[in-house]
């Protein structure tokens, strides 16, 4: 039975319909990715399936509890680590941590070992009596997890949990989080606009104007676009871009200094562009498709372009 059903689900705000019927199920122990362009009703999801807003129709359930019956059960079933920091800069970390135990009416014993159990897994149990205000970026989100994990939820929403932190401490963070989900066999719905990080999902669901477009791991996903991607750099990005559009038909993007284009057998294509391009170009490279392309395929915009 997956530990998240979610059924026909809608919001409607006024005459905006920001939630189309969206259904999706999630198995105990997986990490599921939920990707979206701003305003494609990612957060709207979410919201509902955390209790905070009511869905207007459709059905969810979070650990067998439905969203709206079973309010209280459902938001014991969950952790929560969102954007920005909602720690209390003024406590230690043990504090912050003791304190929402204490909230969620977590029994004192238990509070005091799982506190020391996850501050020690997460690295901080050194600096458990140092003020928030003393942390670095990356200690704090290790915190925030640890503060959601420590009344034994079920399900825990990563949302976007490593914005703005360096590579080395987004990895590091993933180290901790996938830990926990073999130790625990916890189940963790991600929400980020990094796509090495998305990578991490077992699968991946991916919204767009409020329907869910398309829902598979990220292999599949990056199989479903046919061909090649060819990367241009040059310093006549103009050029290029007419001439793959007037001569050869194909639609080129611009992502930074390079032109980027799809193509069926990029071997030849390469070839026989660079035989009738008669400018300066610094460097040519072939890929296959990423996750970033079939995002893009998907929804028409990167999740650059969003973030």
């Amino acid at each position: 039975m997956p530990i998240v059903e979610v059924t026909d689900l809608t919001k409607t705000f006024s005459k905006l319909e920001a939630v189309k019927g969206v259904s999706f199920n999630i198995h105990e122990g997986e990490v599921f990715g939920f990707l979206g362009p701003n305003g494609a009703g990612k957060t709207t999801t979410i919201s509902m399936l955390c209790t905070l807003i009511r869905p207007t129709s459709g059905s969810a359930k979070l650990n067998g509890y439905d969203v709206i019956l079973d309010k209280n059960a459902v938001r014991r079933s969950i952790g929560l680590v969102f954007q920005d920091t909602t720690l209390d800069d003024h406590l230690t970390a043990e504090q912050n941590i003791m304190f929402h135990a204490f909230a969620y009416g977590v029994p004192r014993r238990t509070r005091i070992s799982k506190t020391e159990e996850l501050l020690t897994m997460l690295g901080l149990w050194d600096r458990k009596n140092d003020k928030i205000s003393t942390y670095s970026g990356g200690m704090k989100r290790r915190l925030e997890i640890a503060r959601g994990l420590v009344h034994l939820p079920k399900i825990l929403f990563l949302d976007e949990p490593t914005l703005g932190l360096d590579p080395q401490t987004r990895n590091n963070i993933w180290k901790y989080v996938l830990k926990l989900r073999d130790e625990q066999s916890l189940t963790i719905f991600l929400t980020t606009h990094h796509m090495d990080e998305a990578e991490y999902s077992d699968r991946i669901s991916i919204i767009d104007e409020g329907r869910i477009v398309a829902i598979d791991s990220p292999n599949s996903l990056k199989r479903r676009v046919d061909g090649d991607i060819v990367t241009i750099k040059s310093n006549e990005l103009g050029r290029i871009m007419d001439r793959l559009q007037n001569v050869f038909s194909l639609i080129p993007r611009l992502e930074g200094d390079s032109v980027v284009v799809q193509v069926t057998d990029g071997e030849s294509f390469i070839p026989d562009f660079l035989r009738s391009y008669e400018g300066l170009i610094d460097s040519v490279s072939l890929s296959r498709p990423t996750l970033e392309d079939a995002f893009l395929d998907l929804t028409g915009r990167t999740i650059r372009d969003e973030s």
